[in-house]
């Protein structure tokens, strides 16, 4: 279990990225979703010990992380959001360095454990190509390969899935719902995609704050017999969203589909009921910009 208690970062100038967060995170995947900005990437620096906070606690297992940050990279896997390669090194050679770099130990010795690792992540075929040939689900792959040296019982992956085509999208979904069966997996992420396809339990962050500890099927279900969506020319989109709240307006085959969000009244002509959708939840509650209003 990871518990994170009344947690504050403040940076010089002042900038408040965290504003009192709590937080627990229970084995299996529990998804962080929210915009660039919203301080997601400081809370993963704090959690994974490379970062202090101004104030607050976290502790994994019974081990208080703040005071002793040594004790969780023990049990840490870590992806960060930019983590670099040299890109004239095989895929081998590149996870046998990360492992000497990470103090890893194995038995059997490293060149062993990483092609354990490769062949985990499904990069064996490519484990004597230049990592400059990978393409950016590969890379991704070869990340969680060195973030798995060791076993971790928390692995935290800071957006994953940014940048990466549909098929690798889904192999790499594949990949991280295999390993929440035995860990915490904790995903942070601005792509709610993400979150529908893998996530039993999430958190929505906006500025500093969590504004929801919820599931999708509850943050969908929040909004039944709320949503409409309906199609509107160009000229009539400012007036829709001037008299009405808008979750989405979308391009489908040229024609602005928009949806909006209305507890009460009759909507526009021409819109018609439609199912919530997580998308829909998570903008509402951004926009209530951490005032924690239920919707």
């Amino acid at each position: 279990m990871l518990q994170i208690r009344d947690l504050v970062k403040v940076y010089p100038g002042p900038v408040a990225a965290l504003q009192g967060v709590s937080l627990e995170v229970p084995t299996g995947m529990f998804g962080l979703l929210g915009p660039n900005g919203a301080g997601k990437t400081t809370l993963m620096r704090i959690v994974a010990g490379l970062l202090e906070p101004t104030s607050g606690t976290v502790h994994f297992n019974g081990e208080d992380i703040v005071a002793d940050p040594r004790r969780i990279r023990r049990q840490l896997g870590y992806l960060p959001q930019d983590f670099g390669f040299y890109p004239h090194l095989t895929g081998e050679s590149m996870l046998r360095f990360l492992l000497v770099l990470k103090g890893v130990q194995a038995p059997g010795g490293l060149k062993h454990l990483a092609a354990e690792l490769l062949d985990r992540v499904n990069l064996s075929y490519a484990a004597r190509r230049k990592v400059k040939g990978y393409s950016g689900g590969m890379r991704q792959r070869l990340g969680i390969a060195q973030a798995l040296a060791g076993d971790p019982r928390l692995l935290i992956v800071d957006e994953p899935t940014a940048g990466l085509d549909p098929e690798e999208r889904l192999r790499f979904y594949r990949l991280l719902a295999e390993l929440a069966e035995d860990r915490t997996v904790l995903l942070s992420t601005h792509i709610v995609e993400d979150i529908s396809v893998l996530c039993p339990r999430m958190a929505i962050m906006h500025a500093g704050r969590f504004v929801a500890d919820t599931t999708p099927a509850e943050a969908r279900g929040r909004l039944a017999g709320t949503i409409f969506q309906g199609t509107v020319g160009r000229e009539g989109l400012a007036e829709i969203d001037r008299n009405y709240r808008v979750t989405q307006a979308i391009l489908i085959e040229g024609r602005n589909q928009v949806r909006i969000h209305l507890p009460e009244g009759s909507p526009p002509d021409g819109f018609q009921a439609s199912e919530p959708t997580l998308e829909d939840a998570y903008l509402l509650l951004s926009q209530a910009n951490g005032s924690g209003n239920a919707l």
